[in-house]
């Protein structure tokens, strides 16, 4: 039979193509804003205020010709402000929050560099949709835990102490009296280092299977001055030692475990009696339309090219991914033995569940 004419809506076709280049556009931005970083150049801008190009340069010390294009660029994109008559560049207060204070709950310049690792790891990841095996978390490309622990700190240093904790039944007061803590799947330790910092008469171990991350967390808890109520020790989800916690927290990890199941059983049996255990997990819905959306874009993308391989390359490989979707979650908490699992708090990027024995 032959093929029949096909009818092109110009409209949507000409709707898709901005799309496309609106997707490059933002691709290539990968690239500039780890470039602009690097050298130091949104800190200066706003730390000197509009300046043109040549009264950049000579303050960042680069090339002016190479400057220049990177702030168009820039300006192209709306990460930067131009004012024509002046031909100066400035960076106003809601771009500084993105990508000067690494304070701020939108600091995103971690998520620059997690999009550049994971075109580094497309050759791995491409060799394991031919075998189905997994990329193991240390053989991923590049620095991938550097940058996804850049990425996670912003949203732990604004809502772990100040929301997340506070939304469990009864926890913070526990921890302010003095409790015992386990961070399992801390990776470089920013969440173990923040709350041992905020609750000093509470005792805290990190777990996580990468033995390099342990000794960053490890050099961040000797930083940050609480080396005296927080370690840190290379250990499984599912068989890490210690018992009797008050509470355990695994922050952004149950869908990258292999065996989430399993890791739930050992978490209930290291738990005292009236302990917690609290799940932050990406914020997703249970069915896929419910995630058609730029958070949900963003988690699958990372779900096939860091979570999946992760799991997959582990015992069990039980490849829940980023996208799991809180039912999920809880089937896969109550098989652990957990008799209660609610949705304690929320933000647009992260679900926190709170489960109880």
């Amino acid at each position: 039979m032959a093929n029949q004419p096909v009818s092109i809506d110009e409209n949507k076709l000409n709707q898709f193509v901005g799309q496309m280049l609106g997707d490059l556009g933002g691709a290539s931005s990968v690239a500039m804003v780890r470039l602009g970083g690097s050298l130091g150049l949104y800190e200066m801008l706003h730390e000197n205020g509009p300046m043109t190009s040549s009264q950049l340069a000579k303050i960042a010390k680069v090339h002016e010709r190479y400057l220049r294009e990177w702030l168009c660029h820039q300006a192209a994109s709306n990460y930067l402000a131009y004012d024509a008559k002046t031909e100066t560049f400035s960076v106003t207060p809601e771009q500084a929050m993105v990508f000067v204070d690494e304070g701020s709950p939108i600091y995103m310049r971690g998520g620059f560099d997690v999009m550049a690792s994971l075109l580094d790891n497309q050759p791995k990841v491409h060799a394991a949709f031919k075998s189905g095996g997994g990329v193991a978390w240390g053989d991923q490309a590049s620095c991938m835990f550097c940058a996804v622990a850049r990425f996670f700190r912003p949203g732990y240093h604004n809502y772990i102490v100040q929301q997340w904790l506070p939304s469990l039944d009864g926890v913070v007061e526990k921890l302010e009296r003095g409790a015992k803590v386990a961070d399992v799947g801390c990776g470089h330790g920013w969440s173990t280092v923040m709350m041992a910092k905020a609750f000093p008469k509470s005792s805290f171990v990190g777990y996580d299977f990468h033995p390099s991350s342990i000794e960053e967390a490890q050099a961040h808890a000797e930083m940050h001055g609480v080396s005296a109520n927080a370690r840190f020790e290379v250990g499984l989800a599912k068989d890490f030692p210690g018992k009797d916690f008050d509470l355990v927290t695994c922050f952004d990890c149950l869908h990258d475990m292999g065996d989430p199941s399993g890791a739930s059983a050992h978490i209930r049996k290291s738990l005292k009696s009236d302990g917690t255990w609290m799940i932050v997990e990406p914020m997703a819905g249970d069915t896929l339309e419910q995630n058609l959306n730029p958070v949900g874009r963003l988690y699958y993308a990372g779900s096939t090219m860091i979570c999946l391989p992760t799991s997959l390359a582990q015992e069990v490989g039980a490849g829940l991914g980023a996208q799991a979707g809180e039912k999920k979650l809880c089937e896969v908490i109550m098989s652990g033995g957990f008799k209660t699992v609610r949705r304690a708090t929320e933000t647009p990027f992260n679900m926190v569940l709170e489960a109880r024995l």
